[in-house]
């Protein structure tokens, strides 16, 4: 069966534009900067969030810096896998790893953020906020090792959606400050653990009706 781990299923929100997007900029990239490149530069705007998330304790205009990251890390994941089929990398397994790998360890440098900028005693819910987002990558993940159909887009929202919605609260949080987070995280989370659930109960669903026919057409 061929990897197909590079053809996102399904569309977001965002889709027609962001490739509108990347088909006009992608080949007006220079010729010395390389998919692996752009892949790679998650993890320099990870780290910058950690240093950020520092900062931001101090003063809470520091996290325009940390939606400068989200858009920059939107960019390069945006154009890396764009640049690698138009230049025929070949990198298609590498990047695939990389880049969902990297996703990871840039979202975990978000989360940091919230939790260093946060009141005192909101400690457990940042860990089941990064659990339960880690979930779904988990879940897209072990989806697409049974189908061969990596699916990243729920109800049309997926990574470019997310990201609009960090860039939006921590605009919230510059000129409000962190007053309400003792009710808005937790209501975050349960926000997040039931869209989750809903998830879950889809692949299941999906993966017990193709296991069934799979069954139906083997001989007794």
């Amino acid at each position: 069966m061929e990897f197909a781990g590079d053809k996102k299923i399904g569309k977001s929100l965002l889709t027609i534009p962001e490739n509108k997007l990347k088909y006009w900029a992608v080949p007006r990239l220079p010729s010395w900067l390389e998919t692996y490149h752009l892949t790679m530069m998650t993890v320099i705007w990870s780290t910058a969030n950690v240093w950020f998330g520092f900062l931001a304790k101090q003063s809470l205009n520091w996290l325009w810096a940390v939606s400068g990251m989200i858009v920059l890390q939107y960019i390069t994941d945006l154009f890396d896998g764009e640049l690698g089929r138009q230049r025929n990398t070949g990198l298609i397994k590498w990047g695939f790893y990389m880049d969902h790998f990297l996703d990871y360890i840039f979202l975990c440098s978000l989360v940091f953020v919230g939790y260093m900028i946060s009141p005192a005693g909101m400690e457990l819910w940042y860990f089941a906020l990064l659990v339960i987002l880690g979930s779904f990558m988990v879940n897209s993940f072990l989806s697409f090792a049974a189908t061969n159909q990596f699916e990243i887009y729920h109800y049309g929202i997926g990574p470019t959606e997310t990201r609009v919605v960090f860039i939006a609260i921590n605009t919230y949080i510059i000129f409000a400050g962190t007053v309400h987070f003792k009710i808005l995280l937790p209501a975050v989370v349960i926000a997040c653990l039931l869209g989750l659930i809903v998830n879950c109960a889809q692949i299941h669903r999906k993966l017990w009706q193709y296991d069934m026919q799979i069954k139906a057409q083997k001989p007794e």
